[in-house]
């Protein structure tokens, strides 16, 4: 149990003071009706207590309404939900993510940083579940005719295992809700890696910024793998660039032992959200791109 789970449970126990000592003030002639009258008093006084501070436990871990434990597959650390939402319903499960993670937001602010439906590819064609080992298959599926198209030059694999000969300019970045996923990712896409296009894991606990930045640096990749900070973080720096990119693949579907996804927590969200709404990103967006630029592809798995 971690330690803000033992706070929260704390929070959850009400405080339940001792009135045995005031039995000595009940008059003597009927000790046993006083003291149960005393005891029904006591019972009634702390019942409010406890009602408000169990509401107040219940409010802090209720889950979001638009959940349902029959789409959560915990075994296979699934929320099958997500396969079957369409541009308008991922658009919408988003923003209602961000306005309760954000309430304070004025609308105009809510509006800056909201994921248009234009933005979202539909992905509800895929018949597979979103288990990790079908992720390959899901990028091939959704890789687009341009990039199904291209072929290796003499004698080297084309598609999804070739990369620009700029370091740092994949053509697909996958965002992550935590480095142990993205390292997981990282592995199950390896079938698209060569010696001139890598799988890159741009987040591990291990790699600081620093060193992320000088490895983006000097690496020819085709994929990237990482978190929506450390994304965020590699885009700012200039490291990472997005001249080439073809498309963003969140990985949405996939939910921890606490049946909660890369969406479902504030400190993924918020900074997905952040990540998913820069000018430079938006502007590029498959149905909202400018002609003679390029256009990025918004995807959830």
């Amino acid at each position: 149990m971690s330690h803000s789970d033992s706070e929260s449970d704390q929070a959850g126990v009400p405080l339940i003071e001792d009135f045995s000592g005031l039995d000595a003030l009940a008059p003597k002639t009927s000790t046993h009706p006083s003291k149960r009258k005393r005891d029904d008093v006591d019972d009634d006084t702390q019942a409010p207590i406890e009602s408000k501070r169990s509401k107040k436990k219940k409010k802090q871990t209720k889950k979001p309404r638009d959940v349902s434990d029959e789409a959560l597959d915990i075994d296979n650390g699934v929320n099958h939900a997500i396969r079957h939402m369409d541009p308008s319903l991922l658009a919408d499960h988003i923003a209602q993510r961000t306005k309760r993670f954000q309430p304070d937001l004025s609308l105009v602010e809510a509006e800056d940083i909201r994921i248009p439906e234009r933005a979202i590819t539909d992905t509800t064609s895929f018949p597979k579940d979103r288990k990790t080992d079908e992720f390959p298959a899901f990028l091939e599926a959704f890789a687009g005719e341009q990039r199904n198209s291209k072929r290796g030059k003499k004698g080297q694999p084309g598609g999804l295992a070739n990369a620009s000969k700029d370091p740092g300019s994949p053509h697909t970045l996958v965002v992550a809700g935590a480095g142990l996923r993205a390292a997981d990712l990282t592995r199950a896409l390896r079938k698209f890696q060569t010696k001139d296009s890598m799988v890159a894991k741009l987040f591990a606990k291990h790699i600081k910024l620093k060193e992320a930045v000088e490895m983006v640096k000097k690496t020819r990749m085709g994929i990237g793998v990482g978190t929506p900070q450390r994304i965020e973080d590699l885009l700012e720096d200039g490291c990472l660039k997005a001249d080439r990119l073809e498309r963003i693949v969140v990985d949405a579907s996939h939910i921890d032992q606490k049946k909660r996804g890369i969406l479902d927590m504030k400190e993924t969200q918020v900074p997905l959200v952040k990540l998913l709404a820069r000018e430079d990103l938006k502007e590029m967006y498959a149905s909202g791109a400018k002609e003679g630029k390029g256009r990025i592809e918004l995807l959830f798995f």
